[in-house]
């Protein structure tokens, strides 16, 4: 398994000047994962894969298994040993789901996940109470997916306005070597994001791991 070296770490933290009372953050370090961030070019498929090593590089990072992040190749090791993928996936540009992300967490790390399904994106805003809570109750970082809308996302916070709800996006699409969240801010990788830009017509999967964050 690979250890990162210069990826960029707590990338939200860009956003850091427009925090208030109404937000709800992961908390502790990760690091960001986007494609070819370790050489290896995954481009067009592996956005589901780099939002499962960020959440993997959390999870070694601020809880008690301090397993090192695993490469695509050994996630989709991981999954064909499970019996989640047949053989013929290993090495293949199949891309990966919340639930896939759920499978791989437990089994390497050892924590149970929640998956919420919701039908419609217009109905994202039935599960705003619920990511709040998560925020506060864990504090682990969520990763989203969805059928039409199907490039993957993590969640890093959820912002309650009133009626506006804003989540905090970190895009694992971004390619390049260049080591600046101002950058990322700059492109739209890492922004809030209100619920009525995401797509109507998607379902949404969203993958929680149910670890609280511990401090060190």
């Amino acid at each position: 398994m690979s250890k990162p070296t210069d990826l960029l770490t707590n990338v939200h933290d860009v956003l850091s000047s427009e925090f208030d009372s109404d937000c709800y953050l992961t908390k502790g370090n990760y690091h960001y994962y986007h494609y070819i961030c370790d050489g290896f070019d995954d481009r067009g498929w592996g956005c589901g894969y780099r939002t499962l090593q960020t959440l993997c590089s959390w999870l070694s990072l601020n809880s008690q298994n301090e397993k090192n992040v695993p490469t695509i190749k050994e996630i989709q090791e991981i999954l064909v040993e499970m019996d989640d993928k047949p053989e013929t996936s290993l090495n293949s540009r199949q891309w990966i789901g919340s639930f896939e992300v759920c499978l791989v967490i437990d089994k390497l790390y050892d924590v149970p996940c929640k998956i919420l399904h919701v039908n419609k994106g217009d109905k994202l805003e039935t599960i705003r109470e619920t990511l709040k809570h998560h925020f506060e109750d864990f504090g682990s970082p969520i990763m989203m997916g969805g059928d039409i809308d199907c490039s993957s996302k993590g969640v890093m916070g959820i912002k309650l306005s009133g009626k506006n709800t804003n989540l905090l996006i970190v895009d694992p699409h971004y390619v390049g070597k260049e080591q600046s969240k101002q950058l990322l801010k700059n492109k739209g990788w890492v922004k809030w994001q209100p619920l009525n830009e995401f797509l109507s017509s998607s379902f949404y999967n969203l993958c929680l791991p149910q670890v609280k964050f511990k401090v060190r």
